[in-house]
């Protein structure tokens, strides 16, 4: 899920994407050369709300545009917002009243499959076209074995979000942001001490989204927060170590991260809004978040990698689609043409850009990336460029490092762990007598327990 949404999703918890330019001729559209046979409907899920209003008149375009394409195609759009309701979604799993072509969150995928809850999609995924250029990390979320299950729409990973403008007063270059945590507490000093109220980084430590970043941090350095059979912890680790010690550094020896702590989503993002926060953890919509909903600028910001990600691991999530096991093969494959028009193909669909930017909506933001360095990857960003709305060079150094960064999910019992997790980062940023140790050693044991629940 986007950053988004899943500061949406944690605030619940703690009170309980994307011009008509395709080139070519008609026949290389999409499914130009192919249908589904005879007439046939199919229900698809995560259609925009009446709410947002913009983004919904390009999918209603887009559907008069398919079925123009595929006069014996006809899609019913369900719009829901959110699009997963985590008070119905598994009822509808369990029932298989789901829509022929539902929408999913990636930390949701392997548990539909384990659960036969989605259709086997693998001997009509060849006649999508665009999946052989898909990032293998991103198309594996949707792959048990050599069994295909869906289609991605957005994929994300952490990176490291910085105020450009204050880097500048700081007498930092912002096209250079740091590569490694060393560089980060140097940058973090430097901002905090432009005078009374600036903070340098940044960091959760309630809500969950305390754990949360203590993963994106952890995957960076290399580490992991479940063993490879899912059923111990494995972040008691010099990573795991590494993560605290360095916050414990920057609060109370730095004084670089203020004495306002118990931080959750929204802290940070109207911090970075007023444009006293130096940097912080998030992914590139974070921008657009603050630009949108906490009074920042997009010009004042950029996006780099997690400090020393390069080579390692990223903390990533997103978003796709997958098919009720119920849907006939004739849905399947009318499905499928409607994911690769709408979802899929570079100049249409989600990638409108020059539609978005006739709308008013941001364009040049690098997510989602789904294509890595393919040909309709370097196609996307092109047409990024072209239409841009946003500084794309500002988020250069992020796209710069996806090429050597693999991404990774959310651990199991995710949201459960992160609980675990907030009570060690809330230490070491209230405590200066905080026992790294004792919590790392405290938290395995919670979260073994937790573990071996897991099914």
């Amino acid at each position: 899920m986007t950053t988004r949404r899943r500061g949406l999703s944690l605030l619940l918890v703690a009170g309980l994407g994307l011009g008509a330019v395709s080139c070519g001729s008609g026949d290389d559209k999409p499914g130009a050369q192919g249908s589904s046979g005879g007439p046939v409907t199919i229900t698809v899920g995560c259609q925009p709300p009446k709410s947002n209003p913009k983004e919904r008149e390009g999918w209603d375009a887009d559907v008069a545009a398919f079925q123009k394409l595929h006069p014996e195609i006809t899609i019913e759009s369900k719009d829901a917002f959110p699009c997963i309701n985590p008070d119905t979604f598994q009822a509808k799993l369990a029932g298989g009243t789901q829509e022929d072509v539902f929408y999913v969150y990636y930390t949701d995928v392997q548990k539909i499959i384990k659960a036969r809850q989605a259709a086997d999609i693998s001997q009509y995924i060849g006649d999508v076209k665009a999946a052989k250029d898909l990032r293998p990390d991103v198309q594996g979320v949707f792959k048990d074995g050599d069994k295909t299950y869906g289609l991605p729409r957005n994929n994300y990973n952490m990176g490291l979000v910085y105020n450009r403008k204050l880097f500048t007063q700081a007498g930092l270059d912002p096209d250079s942001p740091p590569k490694t945590w060393a560089e980060v507490q140097a940058a973090a000093k430097k901002i905090a001490g432009l005078g009374a109220g600036y903070v340098g980084f940044g960091e959760y430590s309630a809500g969950n989204t305390g754990g949360w970043h203590f993963a994106a941090s952890l995957y960076a350095r290399g580490g992991s927060m479940v063993g490879d059979d899912g059923k111990t912890a494995a972040f008691n680790s010099p990573e795991g170590k590494a993560v605290l010690e360095n916050l414990k550094t920057m609060r109370w020896n730095d004084n670089s991260m203020g004495s306002k702590q118990l931080l959750q989503w929204e802290d940070l993002m109207r911090m970075m809004g007023s444009g006293k926060l130096g940097m912080m953890i998030g992914a590139p919509d974070v921008v657009q978040s603050v630009n949108n909903d906490f009074q920042g600028k997009f010009e004042d910001y950029g996006v780099t990698a997690v400090p020393e990600s390069e080579g390692k691991s990223s903390l990533s999530g997103g978003d796709g689609y997958m098919f009720n096991p119920k849907a006939s093969p004739e849905k399947i494959k009318a499905g499928l043409l409607w994911l690769e028009f709408q979802q899929l193909t570079p100049g249409q669909g989600q990638f409108n850009y020059a539609r978005a930017k006739e709308q008013g909506r941001p364009v040049g933001l690098p997510i989602p990336d789904l294509y890595g360095d393919s040909a309709p990857g370097k196609e996307i960003v092109a047409l990024r460029k072209q239409f841009a709305t946003v500084p794309v060079d500002h988020f250069t150094p992020y796209v710069t490092a996806q090429s050597t960064i693999t991404n990774k999910l959310e651990p199991p019992k995710a949201q459960e762990l992160y609980a675990v997790l907030d009570v060690a980062m809330s230490a070491v940023l209230t405590r200066q007598d905080a026992d790294i140790d004792k919590l790392l050693s405290d938290a395995e044991s919670k979260a073994n327990k937790i573990l071996a629940k897991n099914t």
